[in-house]
Protein backbone atom coordinates (compact mmCIF):
# COMPACT_ATOMS: atom_id res chain seq x y z
CA UNK A 1 0.00 0.00 0.00
CA UNK A 2 1.22 3.34 -0.83
CA UNK A 3 1.77 6.42 1.79
CA UNK A 4 -0.62 9.19 1.50
CA UNK A 5 1.28 12.57 1.02
CA UNK A 6 -0.65 14.63 3.04
CA UNK A 7 0.88 17.73 1.52
CA UNK A 8 -0.02 16.86 -2.22
CA UNK A 9 -3.35 15.79 -0.64
CA UNK A 10 -3.48 19.49 0.61
CA UNK A 11 -2.67 21.21 -2.65
CA UNK A 12 -5.72 18.67 -4.61
CA UNK A 13 -7.65 20.36 -1.67
CA UNK A 14 -7.03 23.91 -2.17
CA UNK A 15 -7.35 23.38 -5.71
CA UNK A 16 -10.84 22.20 -5.72
CA UNK A 17 -11.56 24.51 -3.31
CA UNK A 18 -10.79 27.70 -6.15
CA UNK A 19 -12.34 25.92 -8.70
CA UNK A 20 -15.42 25.07 -6.74
CA UNK A 21 -15.65 29.12 -5.86
CA UNK A 22 -15.68 30.24 -9.53
CA UNK A 23 -19.19 28.36 -9.17
CA UNK A 24 -20.91 30.87 -6.61
CA UNK A 25 -22.97 33.24 -7.86
CA UNK A 26 -23.28 34.75 -4.37
CA UNK A 27 -20.04 37.43 -4.49
CA UNK A 28 -19.58 36.23 -0.15
CA UNK A 29 -19.52 32.77 -1.21
CA UNK A 30 -17.22 33.39 -3.63
CA UNK A 31 -14.74 35.13 -1.61
CA UNK A 32 -15.11 33.17 1.27
CA UNK A 33 -14.39 29.45 -0.69
CA UNK A 34 -11.23 31.36 -2.70
CA UNK A 35 -10.22 33.10 0.06
CA UNK A 36 -10.09 29.52 2.40
CA UNK A 37 -8.65 27.90 -1.28
CA UNK A 38 -5.80 30.70 -1.24
CA UNK A 39 -5.10 30.10 2.40
CA UNK A 40 -5.15 26.20 2.16
CA UNK A 41 -2.67 27.17 -1.03
CA UNK A 42 -0.51 29.41 0.59
CA UNK A 43 0.02 26.94 3.40
CA UNK A 44 0.96 24.06 0.47
CA UNK A 45 3.04 26.95 -0.98
CA UNK A 46 5.12 27.16 2.31
CA UNK A 47 5.10 23.37 2.88
CA UNK A 48 7.16 22.60 -0.64
CA UNK A 49 9.02 25.85 -0.04
CA UNK A 50 7.46 27.50 -2.98
CA UNK A 51 7.35 31.17 -1.74
CA UNK A 52 6.18 32.65 -4.63
CA UNK A 53 3.00 30.55 -4.69
CA UNK A 54 2.74 30.97 -1.17
CA UNK A 55 3.01 35.13 -1.43
CA UNK A 56 0.55 35.47 -3.96
CA UNK A 57 -2.24 33.19 -2.78
CA UNK A 58 -1.44 34.59 0.72
CA UNK A 59 -1.83 38.16 -0.87
CA UNK A 60 -5.44 37.05 -2.39
CA UNK A 61 -6.14 35.47 0.58
CA UNK A 62 -6.08 39.03 2.08
CA UNK A 63 -7.86 40.67 -0.84
CA UNK A 64 -10.75 38.51 0.06
CA UNK A 65 -10.78 38.95 3.32
CA UNK A 66 -10.74 42.97 2.94
CA UNK A 67 -13.70 42.93 0.06
CA UNK A 68 -16.05 40.48 2.71
CA UNK A 69 -14.86 43.38 5.44
CA UNK A 70 -16.24 46.22 3.10
CA UNK A 71 -19.66 44.21 2.18
CA UNK A 72 -19.86 43.87 5.88
CA UNK A 73 -19.32 47.42 6.82
CA UNK A 74 -22.18 48.07 3.98
CA UNK A 75 -24.67 46.17 5.20
CA UNK A 76 -24.51 46.77 8.59
CA UNK A 77 -24.27 50.97 7.73
CA UNK A 78 -27.37 50.43 5.23
CA UNK A 79 -28.92 48.48 8.60
CA UNK A 80 -29.06 52.20 10.36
Amino acid sequence: MQDVNWIEMLGYLASIIIVISFMMKDIIKLRCLNGTGCLLFSLYGVLIGAWPVAAMNGFIAIVNIYHLFKIYLKKKHSLK
